[in-house]
């Protein structure tokens, strides 16, 4: 949390505005969205657009944090963090405050949009969240501080988005800002590098709090603690070995935890699909048929696992699938 001296020199007050010093451009302060450790953000006008404007008084941080938004840019198709739109310094009537004015990402964060919508978007919505991870990871940062509140989800079509930015490091540095619950140090599960195996700690910890809104706190802590936290959830047992592997560092890449959830999530949906009529009318050929489904089932999934490194269209095609049958239905729900 950020201490009170730096909050209350960017503290404003809804109808301020801020003025830039270099560029000349004039935002209107509408309310406070949000702050942490290195300033606060605001909700802002300009020229009929709404916008989010960072204001710190640690300059040094500030540019730490638009180097990181123009490094998102440079990527082709991420779509990870808000896009930058000025950078300037304004002078208030206490002293000269340097801010950042970027995208203003709407929509509910990560919990609250499972909450709203239902927990069979958890799992769409997190290999979307890797699929950008590895991106980032492969472009040399780690995002550090990784939790629900700084994931939005906007659409439709529903689009996992991470904002806040203040804790991206770059890759082998230790990382800058963390809380508690989501860093594997807190649980004694490993350092504070910035290495990819960080970030997807905080992801595993993040599918754990889909199952504890309010989370829990930390007795033994370690491992043996939150695999008893995941075995009290049916939701989370269906994924037990994934996470577990993702809180012991054991996965090399956001990719390889991502295709391990898109397997599983595809083997769920087969297991859940119900008998044929005909196999429930005729109970004397249910042992046949289920023998049958048994090995067709075994022959998928080891064909599946042969070909787990399948090529990049097919996986989008099932998550479009899916999430255009999720829209669907919730459209469909909302006119009755």
């Amino acid at each position: 949390m950020m201490n009170h001296t730096l909050k209350n020199q960017c503290k404003v007050s809804p109808g301020t505005i801020i003025s830039g010093k270099w560029h000349s451009n004039n935002y209107t302060i509408i309310k406070e969205l949000g702050f942490g450790a290195n300033g606060v953000v605001y909700l802002a006008k300009h020229k009929n657009t709404h916008v989010a404007l960072k204001m710190s008084d640690n300059g040094m941080s500030i540019t730490s944090e638009v180097n990181v938004l123009k490094s998102f840019a440079k990527v082709q198709g991420s779509t990870l963090g808000p896009s930058l739109l000025d950078v300037d310094d304004w002078q208030s009537p206490r002293s000269r405050i340097s801010f950042y004015v970027m995208e203003y990402i709407q929509g509910p964060d990560l919990l609250s949009f499972i909450r709203e919508k239902g927990k069979s978007w958890s799992t769409v919505l997190f290999i979307q969240l890797l699929k950008d991870l590895e991106t980032l990871h492969e472009n040399g940062w780690v995002f550090g501080d990784l939790k629900p509140e700084n994931l939005i989800v906007t659409g439709p079509p529903s689009k996992i988005r991470c904002i806040d930015v203040g804790g991206t490091t770059i890759k082998g540095r230790a990382i800058k800002e963390f809380t508690e619950f989501y860093d594997r140090g807190y649980w004694g599960l490993g350092s504070r590098k910035a290495d990819s195996s960080y970030d997807l700690f905080a992801v595993a910890m993040i599918m754990i709090n889909t199952a504890y809104p309010k989370r829990f706190t930390k007795t033994i802590g370690g491992i043996q603690q939150l695999k008893e936290a995941i075995r009290q959830k049916p939701e989370l047992t269906k994924y037990e070995k994934i996470i577990l592997r993702a809180l012991q560092g054991q996965y090399s890449s956001a990719k390889e935890m991502r295709e391990d959830l898109l397997e599983r999530m595809v083997e769920k949906r087969a297991d859940s699909k119900p008998l044929q009529p005909q196999a429930i009318n005729n109970p004397g050929s249910n042992q046949v048929k289920n023998g049958a489904a048994k090995s067709q089932k075994n022959v998928s999934r080891l064909t599946y696992r042969k070909k787990k490194k399948k090529s990049a269209w097919l996986e989008f095609f099932i998550i479009a699938v899916l999430l255009g049958a999720f829209y669907a239905w919730y459209t469909f729900d909302k006119l009755l």
